[in-house]
C-alpha cells in the first residue's frame, strides 16, 4: 500500500467527487481512479458508491476514512519526530571521559569551552579507559578525555585517531604518614607509612586500578621497565578515587595525579612514597577519530585545537592534525 493512496482517498471524500479532488492533487482523473482502484482491490472492499453521479462513501469507505486519517497523522508526526532527533543528535557532541576526569577537569574544561560548542548540547558518557576507548571505536562518542602517557597501550593508533594534549599533570606514588603529626609540629619530620621501593621480604601494599584503567597501564607500563625496582604485593583493586580514599586510610601504597592530591600532600593528609624518580610525568589528552564528524563536533575540535596550538601544547596539536 502506498501512502499517496490515503490522501488521495481523503481528498475525494472531502471534495465529494473525482474531478475536484484530482485538481487538488494535480494529477489527472484517470491516473486518480487507478490509484483509488489500486487501494480497493488492496483492501478487498469497494470505498465509494459509483452507482449515481454524487459519489458517497460506502459503509466500509466509512469506516476507513478515520483509519486513514489516523495513519497519515501518526505517520506525519512521526517523520516530525525523527527528523528533531536527527536535528538534536547532530548537534550534540558526546564526550566519553574516564571517572576521574569527568569528575574533576571536565566540568571546568568544558564551561571554558563554551564558545568552541557554540549552541550545541553536551552529553557526558563516564567509564573506564577501556570502556570510553570502546565508546570511541565504535562511533557511540565523538571525543575521548583521558590521561596519556607513550607507554599507553591501546587501540587507538594514530594512523585512525588524532590527539590534542589540553593540560598536564604527574602520578606520584602516596602513603598516609607514619604517625599523625601533633597539633602545631613540624610536618618536614612526617614519615610515609610505606615507602618504595620496599623490600623483598617486606613488600609494600599495593592499592591497585581495575585492569581497564587508563592511569593503571601507565603506572604498571612504569613499574615493568623501572630500577631499581617497586617490591609490591597487590592488595585491592579500584577506581582512583577509592584508592586515595584508602591510601588516606593507611590501606596501601598508591600512584595519584597529582591534581587530585595536592590538597592532602599540603595539610599532610598524603604523603609522598617515594623520591620524584619515582612520578610519572602524563597528560590529559583528547582523542577523536580522523574520519569526518558532525559539523558541530568538527567546529568544537578546529576551535579547541587553535586554542592549543597558541600554547605549550602546540607540537602535540600539530601532531595530532
Amino acid at each position: 500500500m502506498d501512502l499517496i493512496w490515503l490522501e488521495d482517498f481523503l481528498a475525494i471524500a472531502e471534495e465529494g467527487g473525482f474531478s475536484r479532488a484530482s485538481e487538488r492533487r494535480h494529477v489527472t482523473q484517470p491516473a486518480l481512479s487507478r490509484r483509488i482502484r489500486s487501494l480497493e482491490e488492496w483492501l478487498g472492499t469497494a470505498l465509494f458508491e459509483r452507482s449515481t453521479h454524487t459519489i458517497t462513501l460506502t459503509p466500509a469507505g466509512e469506516s476507513f476514512r478515520s483509519v486513514a486519517e489516523d495513519v497519515l497523522r501518526r505517520v506525519l508526526v512521526g517523520r516530525e519526530e525523527a527528523l528533531e532527533m536527527a536535528r538534536l543528535k547532530a548537534e550534540t557532541i558526546t564526550f566519553a571521559a574516564t571517572h576521574a576526569l569527568s569528575q574533576t577537569f571536565f566540568p571546568e574544561w568544558i564551561r571554558s569551552s563554551d564558545s568552541a560548542r557554540a549552541n550545541s548540547a553536551v552529553q557526558l558518557v563516564a567509564s573506564n579507559f577501556a570502556g570510553c576507548e570502546k565508546l570511541l571505536l565504535d562511533a557511540q562518542a565523538h571525543f575521548l578525555l583521558a590521561h596519556h602517557h607513550p607507554s599507553l597501550v591501546s587501540r587507538l593508533d594514530m594512523d585512525r585517531f588524532q590527539r590534542i594534549e589540553l593540560s598536564t599533570d604527574v602520578l606520584i606514588p602516596i602513603s598516609a604518614p607514619l604517625t599523625k603529626a601533633a597539633r602545631g609540629g613540624r610536618r618536614s619530620k612526617a614519615k610515609p607509612r610505606y615507602a618504595l621501593p620496599g623490600a623483598a621480604g617486606a613488600p609494600l601494599p599495593y592499592l591497585a586500578y581495575h585492569p581497564g584503567s587508563g592511569v593503571g597501564r601507565i603506572v604498571t607500563s612504569f613499574l615493568a621497565t623501572k630500577e631499581p625496582a617497586a617490591w609490591l604485593v597487590p592488595s585491592f583493586s579500584a577506581p582512583v578515587m577509592l584508592l586515595i580514599d584508602m591510601a588516606r586510610e593507611g590501606r596501601g601504597i598508591t600512584w595519584a595525579p597529582l591534581s587530585l592530591v595536592r590538597a592532602d600532600l599540603e595539610s599532610g593528609r598524603l604523603l609522598r612514597a617515594g623520591a620524584e624518580d619515582w612520578d610519572i610525568a602524563i597528560s590529559i589528552s583528547l582523542f577523536r577519530v580522523r574520519a569526518r564528524m558532525t559539523r558541530a563536533a568538527e567546529n568544537f575540535w578546529n576551535t579547541v585545537r587553535k586554542g592549543r596550538t597558541g600554547g605549550k601544547s602546540a607540537s602535540t596539536a600539530s601532531r595530532a592534525r
